[in-house]
This record gives C-alpha cells, structure tokens and sequence, in this order.
C-alpha cells in the first residue's frame, strides 16, 4: 500500500507509553506531534494548520488526547513539505494529493500541474531579473553625495525612470 493509499487509514485503539521514542500498536509506527514535526523537517503549527485545512488526516488521540501520527502520515507530511518548499500553491498541492491517491492513474495531470508551476517559476525568474537590472542601474547612477542628490531616491520616487515594469 502506498502512503496515500493508508494516509487516512490509522488504525484504532489508542497507545499508552509515551516515552517511547517508536510506537509500535499492532504493527503502526506511531509518532508524537513533536517526533512528527523533527522526522518531517515540519514546525508543530504547521503541522496542526495542514491538519485544519484538510491537507492532513486528523490523527489518533491517546486516552490522555495526544496526537499519534503513522508512517503514512509522516511521508504524506513530507511530500506537502516538499511541494511547498519548492513552490506549489495551495490549491495545486490539493490538486497533487487528489492524484497521488489514485496511484494507478495517469501521469499526465501530474505532469501539466508542474507545467503550469514551471511556467509561474519563469515568469517570475523574468521579473526578478528585470528588477535586478533595475536595481544594478540605480546603483550605477552616480551621484552617492547626499540623500538630496542620491539616485536611488531620485528613481524610488518617480518610476517613470525605470527602465523597465517590474
């Protein structure tokens, strides 16, 4: 079973040791909140805002209402981590999960969700390196006196001298 497949499923009953570092019911690792956040790279309120926005099951909860995460829910953890870190938006990250559920599907929606990111990557790869240019030219400009006579000032205040939109 892949980690989307059991994601949802964590089992039932509840653990009562937990000073253990591994928990083991039945046969299910199971993790604090805190083992979680250190095993994914994740802060703890991240972890509870990907649990209130649905992006991540709510766990099992001990007699004494602690969380318990499985193994599923930690590589779930770290595939929204990772699509995160490198830049997907919420809405496409929902878009992921919905397809990496059905595992046996097509690639080819995977494929243009990373399409469509890559293009927003250069769009924005574009503008930066429009605003690095702009920003090299203010720079360049001469004039390091005083504030009065600064061109940094001078184009912040007017951006008509820009070269370019950015």
């Amino acid at each position: 079973r892949s980690f989307m497949e059991s994601a949802c499923q964590t089992g039932s009953g509840t653990t009562d040791n937990p000073s253990s570092h591994w928990r083991f019911k039945g046969r299910m690792q199971q993790f604090s909140i805190g083992e979680l956040s250190l095993h994914a790279g994740v802060k703890v309120p991240t972890i509870r805002y990907y649990e209130q926005v649905g992006l991540l099951e709510a766990p099992l909860r001990t007699q004494g209402n602690q969380r318990r995460y499985g193994r599923a829910q930690l590589e779930r953890l770290r595939f929204i981590a990772h699509a995160r870190a490198m830049g997907f938006a919420m809405d496409s990250l929902r878009s992921l999960l919905r397809i990496a559920d059905h595992r046996q599907g097509p690639c080819a929606d995977v494929d243009a969700l990373a399409r469509a990111h890559l293009a927003e990557v250069d769009d924005r790869i574009a503008s930066l390196t429009r605003l690095r240019g702009e920003l090299v030219a203010m720079l360049s400009g001469g004039r390091h006196g005083t504030v009065a006579e600064c061109r940094i000032v001078e184009v912040l205040s007017d951006h008509e001298q820009c070269a370019s939109a950015h």
